[in-house]
């Protein structure tokens, strides 16, 4: 059985008419809802106190966002745009990933999948992004590593853009090995092989882009013979995945190929490798802006997660309204 994390925060954070809206998660639980949620317990998000926050982001960065929030929302850049709601539902996403890092090194289960939005991994230390408050993912590493007994954690990237927000925060650090795969050129415009970290996170930075077109091959191709390699060699006491499903080939924003069955192959190939390293998965959620496929390919990946059959066959909710 694995958690899956929620919270009705998540869908007021009310972004409008936005690719990234409250339409996604109401696609994805009723899809999980019509296949019994299979293999999942559910639970409610916590709210992240600030000092899980302030692991990875600076102070001035969570106090602009709060007043923000406080004084009635508005943009933060051209993508990004939060309402009053919006605090709590950043607090509650932070907290999922905190809370399941905690659940998971403690032995309760073997994996997690954090279905919440806002999604996190264009938020750098200093700077809310590309649909992004803060750096879900990163805070759940982060904790595991503070106060969970992990001593390294292995973040992989299979969101179809770059997570810079992630790198970024990890630059310098030897204790997380963050592996991306993504399109490239795309948003943001960074993850070039030769990013491969700095200082004493040199070569901790495995960026792999592909180009438009992408599909199978390319991405699945990558988490099975490069990604889970390296991860097999390192040992991580946790593997935390960045679940963007917009490399699918239904999705408005990029270029790639991938079909549902796809996220599930990838998904048990880092099954396969918690396994073999005693590692339980954190997945959090990021992009994908189809509902249809999004929902189809959480489903797959919860199934492979699970180590059930595919879930290939299961229709697909509707697409729900923003």
């Amino acid at each position: 059985m694995g958690l899956y994390y929620s919270h009705p925060s998540s869908l007021r954070h009310d972004t409008g008419p936005h690719p990234e809206n409250p339409g996604r998660i109401r696609a994805i639980e009723a899809t999980l809802e019509a296949a019994g949620w299979p293999s999942l317990v559910r639970a409610e998000a916590p709210a992240a106190e600030r000092s899980l926050i302030e692991r990875v982001h600076g102070a001035a960065l969570i106090d602009a966002i709060e007043r923000l929030c406080a004084t009635g929302g508005g943009a933060i850049d051209l993508d990004t745009v939060v309402v009053p709601a919006s605090w709590e539902a950043a607090l509650r996403a932070a907290g999922a990933a905190a809370e399941a890092s905690r659940a998971l090194l403690a032995g309760e289960h073997d994996f997690a999948f954090c279905g919440m939005r806002p999604p996190g991994h264009h938020a750098e230390s200093n700077r809310s992004m590309g649909f992004c408050l803060f750096n879900n993912a990163a805070i759940g590493a982060a904790h595991a590593i503070a106060e969970c007994g992990a001593e390294r954690v292995l973040i992989v990237d299979w969101d179809v853009h770059h997570g810079n927000g992630t790198a970024e925060i990890f630059d310098r650090r030897d204790d997380v090995l963050y592996a991306s795969i993504h399109q490239s050129p795309l948003y943001p415009g960074t993850g070039g092989p030769g990013e491969i970290g700095s200082g004493p996170g040199e070569g901790m930075t495995l960026n792999l882009p592909v180009p438009p077109g992408s599909g199978e091959n390319e991405f699945v191709g990558l988490v099975e013979h490069v990604v889970c390699p390296v991860g097999r060699s390192w040992r991580p006491d946790l593997i935390v995945v960045s679940a963007g499903y917009d490399a699918h080939v239904g999705d408005p924003l990029a270029n790639c190929l991938l079909k549902e069955q796809d996220y599930g192959t990838m998904a048990a190939a880092v099954r396969d490798l918690g396994a073999e390293v005693g590692t339980p998965i954190l997945v959090c959620l990021e992009g994908g802006y189809d509902q249809r496929a999004l929902a189809a390919s959480v489903l797959e990946t919860v199934h492979a997660l699970a180590g059930g059959p595919p879930a290939v066959g299961v229709a697909p909710a509707p697409v729900v309204a923003a």
